[in-house]
């Protein structure tokens, strides 16, 4: 661009792009129809130049970075750009050809025209609870549902219903799976309305220049944070327990090269890809690396293109945080939420004040399904569930949240009982779970569901149950997860992590508990006094103080403070 921008000019038009996907979000949210949308918030939405190159994201869930990475790329090939139209919308969810990084994950992208150029592009991303496949562990991409390339879903504004038929009649929630699409639609129309009021305030090349300088912004503040490393080469290995099927114990291997204001990220030496669905391929690792590096080094830069150029990723195709078709990945979170991990424990010896202990490294959760009612209806939910977030320098970790790029809502326990056949037991804090240090790890959740109808059948979602979230500095491990059915009785049964379509009767329970996080620095320098808070809040048991810190607390005392507060 060779006008000169205004940099007040710039920062008016960069919230106004900014206010333009919050507002595409709040429409998707708003006017959504499953649970997994409407209430936890599993979905983004994106504005894009002529190029597919972001200019603002509203990610509700850090994972939907890379939903939007490659897609315009894959379709300009079956699109040229000259045949694309005002009116015309796209979809697709294929990991392998420009969709999102796996199958439940749907994007939508419309383009804008002003005075005739195609000059931008919406999109809004959600994830689908049901979209078809096998009910057991897939061992492929075609086990995992239908398979969506980008294709036209609105030609000059007119829905192609044929098309939209076709893929709702290989989905099992047809008319949840309609009701959300029409929420994506209203949200990318949404997108293209604010554009156009931008565009009657402002010229174009004042919007188009403002986007140039943004990137521009983005990149130098990212090189900035790079600068300030040591130069030098840091290197971190962590595995992930299984993949379901035969594989154990997979590592991930990062070697995090920094040279001035630029950095590398070397992933060779990461185990190959696995039959089970924990692979991730190279758009949702692209994601992952850059939540790390910007979480860790700028978290408040803006996620636009302008972040991507200063950073390198080295990662041989087919292994498995760069898996080539037809690898399954429909659980891909849990190993991206250990590739984080992997970052940060890289980036530990350069930058102690910037980075936290493990968090409980696995998008943890569980998805139930049946069929109930007078007309056997098929019904379908899935939730992930929060755990403990790492200890860093100065600060105790958080208890009881999601981490790393899983960021969804929780569900009210109200919520979910009124629209499916569950009912909460329990949902509380796991005392000890978050690893002991001078700077305590997050807590794990302990979530018992019971369930009210025959017929329904659950599956495993995580990790974390044989490995440990490690501490930094002396901090020791958080706990690690579980899965166990009927507990407490004698039917009770350990599940694995990844275990699919597991039935259950009317009455069955099903715990699952969620890992902690690691602690960070020396345990014997922890003071005494916030041991005895932590015994009194709950977090840490009397047996847990004695054992994990050295510090008896006499109960008589105990029961005179908690009087006192």
């Amino acid at each position: 661009m060779s006008l000169a921008m205004d940099p007040i000019t710039v920062e008016v038009i960069g919230n106004h792009f900014e206010f333009v996907t919050q507002e595409m979000g709040i429409t998707l949210v708003k006017s959504s129809y499953s649970t997994n949308i409407k209430e936890r918030r599993d979905c983004s939405a994106v504005l894009l130049d002529a190029q597919g190159r972001t200019i603002s994201l509203t990610a509700y869930t850090g994972g939907h970075l890379g939903s939007v990475l490659g897609l315009m790329e894959e379709v300009f090939k079956r699109y040229p750009l000259a045949s694309i139209e005002p009116g015309d919308v796209f979809m697709a969810n294929d990991a392998y050809s420009g969709g999102p990084t796996h199958l439940p994950d749907i994007t939508v992208v419309a383009p804008f025209f002003h005075d005739g150029e195609l000059v931008a592009f919406c999109a809004t991303v959600g994830h689908h609870t049901e979209v078809g496949g096998g009910l057991g562990a897939a061992a492929d991409i075609w086990g995992e549902g239908v398979r969506i390339p980008p294709i036209k879903i609105f030609s000059r504004g007119e829905l192609r219903e044929d098309v939209l038929q076709l893929i709702l009649l290989n989905v099992r929630k047809p008319d949840e799976r309609r009701g959300d699409l029409e929420a994506q639609f209203a949200g990318v129309r949404t997108g293209q309305r604010r554009l156009r009021e931008l565009f009657s305030h402002y010229s174009r090349d004042q919007i188009l220049g403002s986007a140039a300088v943004l990137f521009d912004q983005t990149e130098k503040r990212i090189r900035r944070s790079i600068a300030l490393l040591p130069d030098g080469r840091y290197e971190f290995e962590d595995c992930m327990d299984d993949d379901g099927f035969d594989a154990q114990m997979i590592p991930i291997r990062c070697a995090v090269t920094i040279r001035g204001d630029e950095i590398e990220l070397d992933f060779t030496g990461t185990g190959p890809q696995v039959k089970g669905g924990i692979n991730v391929t190279f758009n949702a690792l692209r994601a992952t690396v850059y939540f790390a590096l910007k979480s860790a080094l700028a978290a408040d830069v803006a996620p636009n293109a302008g972040l991507y150029r200063a950073i390198k990723i080295v990662a041989p195709p087919g292994c498995l945080v760069n898996c080539v078709e037809p690898a399954a990945v429909l659980n891909r979170s849990d190993a991206y939420s250990r590739v984080i991990d992997v970052i940060l424990g890289a980036l530990a010896p350069a930058a102690p004040d910037r980075v936290i202990a493990a968090c409980k490294g696995a998008t943890t959760g569980i998805a139930f399904h049946g069929w109930t009612g007078a007309n056997n209806r098929y019904w379908s939910y899935l939730e992930t569930i929060g755990g403990g977030f790492g200890a860093r320098q100065g600060l105790d970790g958080v208890d009881g949240v999601q981490t790393g790029t899983s960021n969804t809502s929780n569900l009210p326990s109200e919520a979910m009982e009124m629209e499916y056949p569950l009912f909460v037991e329990r949902y509380e804090l796991i005392p000890d779970s978050g690893g002991a240090g001078t700077y305590r790890g997050g807590q794990g959740i302990l979530r018992r569901y019971r369930v009210l109808a025959d017929g329904t059948y659950f599956r495993t979602k995580g990790d974390r149950c044989k490995t440990r979230p490690w501490g930094l500095f002396g901090g020791a491990p958080g706990f690690a997860g579980r899965f166990i059915l009927n507990p407490g009785t004698p039917g009770e049964r350990e599940l694995g992590s990844k275990e699919f379509n597991i039935p259950v009767k009317k009455g069955d329970v099903v715990e699952v508990w969620t890992p902690g996080s690691g602690g960070y620095g020396e345990v014997s320098k922890r003071d005494p006094a916030f041991v005895l808070r932590d015994v009194l809040a709950g977090q840490v048991s009397r047996e847990g103080a004695r054992r994990d810190y050295g510090v008896d607390i006499d109960e008589a005392r105990l029961k005179q403070l908690a009087h006192d507060m």
